[in-house]
């Protein structure tokens, strides 16, 4: 009768707090024992299960893909959104809000946030960015230089000036080209003070915003004019590329895969990459499934915002 004598007490200690809302102290007080004991008590009801956590996740949310995704790729976090239909425009819209939401929320104080301004759906996350009140970037830097026509090269640095308005921060951007017409033109950029002020900066973000490209290029890319001729992307699938962050590409293992590419591209490194203390990736679509798979294996993503369809796909 002393262990039933015992779980009857702790019990009505699991009773008091958790259901009358009562503090410990007044456990204590009411039931004439120390605090330390009610402490005791409350985790022992919890190991005898007379007390058991249950967490129901709200409708529109996708807590088992998350968790799936969480384990089978070593994620930080996985937000996974709702979405009534799997297309890519409305996909991109949804995975934006989202991440404008946890960019709110998670901003630490004096971050350095490394942004790729040539993704569609991180535009998207700009759009729905609330002004910070509280805590405040740092800088802003723009991690891929421009592409193509002048007047969409304007879009970019504005997208990187914008989200800098927003978080408080400096906007630092690259006003290159992101892909120079050969290793020798990009010498000559990386020469530029301005340039290298900004780019010495990539070692130091702590917050790295990314989008997952397929190897055909983004519209937002395909219309600014500055796109891969069709023999460079007959050399990318020949090696096995299925997609790139940053014009950075990769197997479908989450093997670097170097291409002649490399010494023409202006931006951020995968080795440079894994230095931020975390890397958001923005992604969703079946076109770009194969391609989130391979970038979630590289091992330099923290968090993925994607959608519930991607999530299953990359999960099955």
């Amino acid at each position: 009768m002393g262990r039933i004598n015992e779980l009857r007490l702790i019990a009505r200690v699991a009773q008091m707090y958790h259901v009358e809302h009562k503090r410990q102290a007044e456990i204590a007080d009411v039931l004439r024992m120390s605090q330390a004991t009610v402490s005791r008590m409350l985790k022992r009801a919890e190991q005898e299960d007379i007390v058991r956590t249950t967490v129901i996740p709200p409708a529109g949310t996708f807590a088992e893909l998350e968790t799936a995704l969480r384990e089978r790729y070593g994620l930080t976090e996985a937000i996974v959104i709702d979405c009534s239909e799997d297309r890519d425009g409305a996909i991109m819209a949804r995975i934006g809000e989202a991440a404008a939401h946890f960019l709110e929320i998670t901003l630490q104080q004096d971050e350095i946030i490394g942004v790729s301004s040539w993704s569609q759906t991180i535009l998207r996350m700009v759009d729905n960015i609330h002004p910070m009140k509280g805590t405040h970037a740092r800088y802003i830097v723009q991690t891929l230089g421009g592409m193509g026509a002048p007047s969409v090269q304007t879009h970019a640095t504005q997208l990187t000036a914008r989200l800098a308005k927003l978080t408080g921060g400096e906007a630092r951007v690259l006003p290159v080209q992101g892909v120079t017409s050969s290793r020798e033109a990009k010498l000559v950029m990386l020469a530029d003070p301005f340039v290298r002020e900004t780019m010495d900066l990539f070692d130091r973000i702590s917050l790295a915003i990314v989008g997952i490209g397929a190897v055909e290029p983004s519209e937002l890319l395909a219309r600014s004019g500055n796109v891969f001729s069709p023999q460079e992307l007959a050399t990318l699938n020949e090696a096995g590329v299925v997609g790139e962050i940053s014009l950075r590409f990769y197997d479908k293992t989450g093997k670097q895969v170097k291409t002649p590419l490399d010494e023409r591209v202006i931006g951020i490194t995968l080795e440079e990459l894994t230095k931020a203390d975390r890397v958001m990736a923005l992604a969703g679509g079946e076109s770009k499934t194969n391609a989130i798979a391979g970038a979630l294996k590289l091992g330099v993503i923290d968090v993925l915002v994607t959608d519930k369809f991607t999530a299953a796909r990359l999960t099955a």
